[in-house]
């Protein structure tokens, strides 16, 4: 086949529940999650090669005569599963570093499903992206993560997910009104701590501590509930702030590499600045802190916390083919 692809796949923010999509923990009843795909993407472009070899660049780039030579490990198994075996070349461009918490790997496996199963002639909907997304990373690869990024990813916009106990994922879209979206995009602020981490070694640990921290847990998955039923029915106020803040004191409690002096010293200092709350993203131990401040405190945030500050909006739409020729 002759083709050009190139996909477009946003990142996401995990406001709530973060831990609670990890099968150690939904086995025992369920999790859920509160998060959003931001307006930061992985790009991936796929065309035909000139001959049969594979060439794949990312952070290195590679070029064998064969799939078993590829040392990408999601890049192999992507393939495998759309089986694409020979011939094409895959380039790999993110608007933001691997290790930051914002599920850089993840949307890294939909988007390259996107653009192989587009190459092959197939279009998967975003719940077969996310699932197919998710076998590769957890279940072949063995990675030590949850679900909910790859539905991020998938899916776009601000959702609810609900991790079954039986593995299933249901999702239910938050329609925010455009004013309550224009209030997101205006008081949440990122910062980056300027710490790459692999959110692997904190995953695994979190895990293997969940038997002992299940009532943690179940905090913040029904905080989880509590946040989709204030954004439902309240819609964005400062109630969001403080569940931000009761859940981040929270999930620091589960093991101590969530974060760090360095960590709790930024996130101080945004609460001193003005700072209504806020959490550090992801896993744990590095990457960036979001805030949710109001306008006339945010100069000063910027100046006390004193981090490259990421601008963001909220993404509405999940991976996306953006280019076919």
């Amino acid at each position: 086949m002759e083709a050009v692809i190139i996909t477009k796949t946003p990142l996401r923010i995990s406001f709530t529940g973060g831990g609670t999509d990890l099968p150690v923990y939904y086995e025992q009843g369920y999790g859920a999650v509160v998060s959003a795909a931001i307006n930061k993407y992985v790009y991936i472009t796929m065309n035909k090669r000139f001959d049969d070899t594979i060439r794949i660049s990312y952070s290195k780039t590679e070029i064998v005569d064969s799939l078993k030579e590829i040392q990408h490990d999601i890049a192999k198994a992507c393939m495998q599963m759309a089986g694409v075996d020979k011939g094409v070349e895959i380039t790999s461009i993110s608007d933001i570093p691997a290790g930051t918490g914002l599920g850089s790997s993840s949307s890294f496996t939909v988007g390259l499903l996107n653009a192989l199963y587009s190459y092959c002639g197939e279009r998967l909907s975003a719940y077969e992206l996310a699932e197919k997304a998710c076998q590769i990373e957890i279940d072949i690869l063995g990675h030590p993560i949850g679900k909910q990024d790859q539905y991020a990813a998938s899916f776009g916009g601000i959702n609810y997910f609900t991790f079954e106990r039986n593995g299933d994922v249901t999702r239910e879209k938050i329609d925010v009104s455009e004013d309550d979206k224009r209030l997101m995009d205006s008081k949440l602020m990122m910062f980056y701590t300027g710490i790459c981490r692999s959110a692997d070694g904190i995953l695994a640990k979190q895990s293997a501590e969940t038997s002992e921290k299940l009532d943690v847990l179940n905090y913040m998955r029904n905080q989880a509930n509590d946040m989709k039923c204030l954004l439902n029915e309240e819609g964005f106020n400062i109630k969001f702030a403080e569940m931000l803040h009761d859940g981040w004191q929270k999930k620091k409690s589960i093991i101590n590499s969530i974060s760090n002096n360095d960590i709790d010293s930024y996130y101080n200092l945004a609460l001193e600045a003005g700072a209504s709350g806020g959490k550090l993203l992801g896993a744990g131990g590095g990457g960036f802190i979001l805030v949710y401040c109001d306008e006339q405190y945010q100069k000063a945030v910027r100046e006390a916390v004193g981090l490259y500050e990421l601008n963001f909006r909220i993404a509405r739409y999940g991976s996306r083919v953006v280019y076919f020729a």
